[in-house]
């Protein structure tokens, strides 16, 4: 094998697959990535088995080849390259020599043959949406998505389709947040559940251009996206997801209409009194069209009021101060409508359409506090 290319160019396209190589692996062959040349492409490629990335790299082919090389350290050569063209060639030992301007290397590398392409997927009924789109709905719900392997259900996002209407969900068994989006045409009725890590990892490579497109193809068991010269395949995590319908509820007993980053900046402030092992909650008091907010730690205490504009009952409820913040910095929108029923019951940051919803579950407080 024998290809050219520019640093800048390898080096994109290395960034990319990198996403889908294990740290570590008990198969030796997962820890490489693929260079692939043919006539009409170089192509690299990586899989850790749940995630796999193919993506082409611009350049020449100057003889046809396959190789296996160590990803981590033919990324870090790449990386300190200098700003040139780079030739990458092979014998028939597969050692292979990187050669840009006077820096040379020779690192071994091996056959292909081991290595688990990824699997042929049959491309029909794509869903097409914007990259825009697409990273912003994931932008917008994949913070509430379960770190704990133990619930493997949580560690993903539902798609769920039905005709023009995509809806996202994430929970994590504090909170839910939701996505609606419309899509210009219509589809077939579908749910799946994507793995957070994958979409995680796609949001990092779009470019999220409104111009640009993705297209999504599903099957039984995995999920396809499609975009630029990049195709990204996982597995879908299997299982039933959670009837989050029946907890939302459009009852409310307070609503409290208020200025998203003037409540955003106070519960930043008031959180540089928590220490990471802290579990000190917020105290919001809302009455009088007042919302006084409240936390007292072993550090000090702070109160700061906001100006609002309330419908229904006072109310004194506590919040983990975090999952306001995530929601509230993922939320566009000038102002924010917070719905609450008591002191026990989950509140709705929603717009009047519905195109997003976060659901927070209060923390138990002493109201003397």
């Amino acid at each position: 094998m024998k290809i050219k290319c520019q640093k800048s160019d390898l080096l994109n396209s290395v960034n990319i697959v990198l996403k889908a190589v294990p740290v570590k692996s008990t198969m030796p062959i997962l820890e490489c990535l693929i260079i692939e040349a043919t006539d009409n492409h170089i192509k690299l490629i990586a899989n850790d088995m749940e995630l796999g990335i193919e993506t082409l790299v611009k350049g020449t082919t100057v003889e046809k080849g396959t190789v296996a090389l160590n990803a981590k350290v033919f990324s870090e050569i790449v990386r300190r390259l200098p700003e040139n063209e780079v030739n990458i060639k092979t014998d028939e030992n597969f050692m292979t020599e990187i050669l840009c301007e006077k820096a040379k290397f020779s690192i071994s590398g091996r056959t292909g043959e081991e290595f688990p392409y990824l699997p042929k997927i049959e491309k029909e009924n794509a869903v097409v949406l914007s990259q825009f789109t697409l990273k912003e709905v994931i932008r917008q719900t994949v913070f509430s998505i379960a770190d704990n392997e133990s619930n493997k259900i949580m560690t993903g996002e539902l798609f769920e389709i039905k005709k023009n209407e995509l809806r996202v969900i994430s929970l994590d068994g504090h909170r839910i947040s939701i996505r609606k989006i419309y899509m210009k045409d219509e589809y077939e009725d579908r749910k799946v559940i994507v793995p957070g890590k994958t979409l995680n990892e796609i949001s990092k490579i779009l470019s999220g251009e409104v111009s640009s497109f993705v297209h999504i193809y599903f099957t039984d068991k995995h999920v396809l996206f499609e975009f630029d010269n990049t195709v990204v395949l996982s597995r879908l995590i299997e299982g039933e997801y959670y009837r989050i319908d029946q907890m939302l509820s459009s009852d409310y007993e307070t609503k409290v209409t208020i200025n998203k980053k003037e409540l955003q900046n106070c519960i930043e402030r008031a959180s540089l009194l928590i220490r990471d092992t802290d579990k000190k909650p917020i105290i919001i008091d809302i009455k009088d069209n007042n919302f006084e907010l409240k936390i007292n730690t072993s550090i000090g205490s702070m109160n700061e009021e906001i100006d609002i504009v309330m419908e229904g009952k006072d109310i004194v409820i506590g919040f983990n101060p975090k999952f306001l913040l995530d929601a509230l910095r993922v939320i566009d929108d000038e102002t924010v409508d917070i719905y609450l029923i008591n002191a026990k019951a989950p509140c709705f940051i929603r717009d009047k359409e519905q195109s997003y919803i976060y659901l927070i579950l209060p923390v138990n407080i002493n109201v003397t506090a």
